[in-house]
């Protein structure tokens, strides 16, 4: 079935539907947020076919979200950057976690939780954080285990975690277990 453009249309949300339309390429955006930068880190994070992939990282790279750069010379091998344009989206992505969290959670809470790194506050994904009102931005945050997480997803997430450098599973098992405590408590943040 062919796609019907939205390019061309006099209508800023299907211009956008039209580049982030298809459900793979939200959470190609999403792991490069979480620190996916290799083709590798995608593939293995979102158990992608590589031709899949490959379309979906081009059209974000044509689109001027991801920056791609060789960082490898033999075999040639690429990182895919988020670009300014690209980590515009951030506020398009906290949106879609806080409506997932809210009405596809089936009780069991969300599946990962946001830290605001300069004040330390976990909360829910809104564009800026309850505690100390600073606007969230994508390099201001952490994402953490949250309780709605299960057990084979909160696995991957740790491997994910690791391979990408961020803080050890020791840490984020700590917080985790608080945040979820915080996240329990008043429902703000």
């Amino acid at each position: 079935m062919k796609r019907t453009p939205f390019r061309d249309w006099p209508c800023s949300v299907a211009r956008s539907v039209d580049v982030l339309g298809d459900w793979w390429t939200p959470l190609v955006l999403r792991e490069a947020f979480l620190g996916a930068t290799r083709f590798e880190e995608f593939q293995s994070a979102l158990s992608i076919g590589r031709n899949i992939l490959t379309q979906r990282l081009g059209r974000l790279v044509s689109e001027g979200l991801l920056e791609k750069r060789q960082y490898q010379d033999r075999p040639k091998r690429y990182e895919y950057l988020l670009t300014e344009k690209g980590t515009d989206i951030f506020d398009v992505m906290l949106a879609l976690l806080r409506w997932g969290d809210r009405w596809l959670d089936k009780g069991a809470g969300p599946p990962l939780l946001i830290r605001h790194t300069p004040c330390g506050h976990i909360g829910p994904a809104e564009s800026a954080c309850s505690k100390c009102g600073a606007r969230l931005r994508w390099q201001d945050v952490e994402v953490e285990p949250g309780p709605g997480l299960t057990k084979e997803l909160a696995k991957g997430f740790t491997t994910t975690a690791k391979r990408r450098g961020a803080r050890t599973s020791a840490n984020a098992g700590r917080r985790a277990s608080g945040a979820a405590k915080d996240a329990r408590g008043s429902g703000t943040v």
